[in-house]
């Protein structure tokens, strides 16, 4: 089997921070700190501790891939950026995975259905005929709606950590081009305009 290329993962679309590394002989190695803010103050370190105790260096890293969303958009961003700019500075692929798509990747086999609590009584929902095979597209749905929609015999997933042992693996094969890292939202951003603040348009 070809061996992989070096890669290095990032979620931090849930209130957790999630680095993972799958090396050259296919051992993936997973850090793991459940905190809802503050992600960017400690990725760095953590990311280079990650490196540090699989004998690697930021060198060494062949691909970057990055969770994106729907999530956190505060952790999003941290996650997209750190991705993005390591990606650059060493010019290296970007993988972006869309977070219901990722989920999906920590079922062993079979249909899989994804839904995540949005609040304000909505979910995010999509169905998988097999991990990493989309049936449907994300979509954001009143919570019965998309509760009605599980089918019994279906692995239901509702939690909204990744597995990122598992993203890692599908990240370090994935063509580049069909993933890149772009935020997938599905719900509009909270922040709206203030057209109070707005400097008049001159005519």
């Amino acid at each position: 089997m070809t061996k992989p290329p070096i890669t290095l993962a990032i979620d931090t679309a849930a209130p957790r921070l999630q680095l993972a590394v799958l090396r050259a002989d296919g051992v993936t190695d997973v850090s793991v700190d459940d905190i809802a803010t503050g992600h960017a103050e400690i990725l760095f370190d953590r990311l280079a501790a990650l490196l540090a105790r699989n004998g690697l260096g930021h060198a060494d890293v062949q691909r970057i891939a990055v969770t994106t969303g729907p999530g956190s958009f505060t952790g999003l961003r941290i996650g997209l950026s750190a991705a993005r700019g390591l990606g650059l500075a060493r010019k290296l692929p970007v993988l972006g995975i869309p977070s219901l798509f990722a989920l999906s990747l920590g079922v062993a086999s079979g249909p899989v259905t994804v839904l995540l609590d949005a609040r304000r009584g909505e979910a995010y929902f999509q169905a998988f005929s097999a991990p990493g095979v989309a049936e449907t597209e994300p979509m954001l749905l009143p919570i019965e709606e998309a509760r009605s929609r599980v089918v019994p015999s279906v692995t239901l997933v509702e939690s909204p950590f990744v597995d990122l042992s598992a993203m890692v693996r599908f990240a370090g094969f994935a063509d580049p081009l069909a993933y890149p890292p772009h935020a997938a939202y599905i719900r509009d951003a909270d922040a709206k305009p203030q057209d109070a603040a707005k400097i008049p348009r001159r005519v």
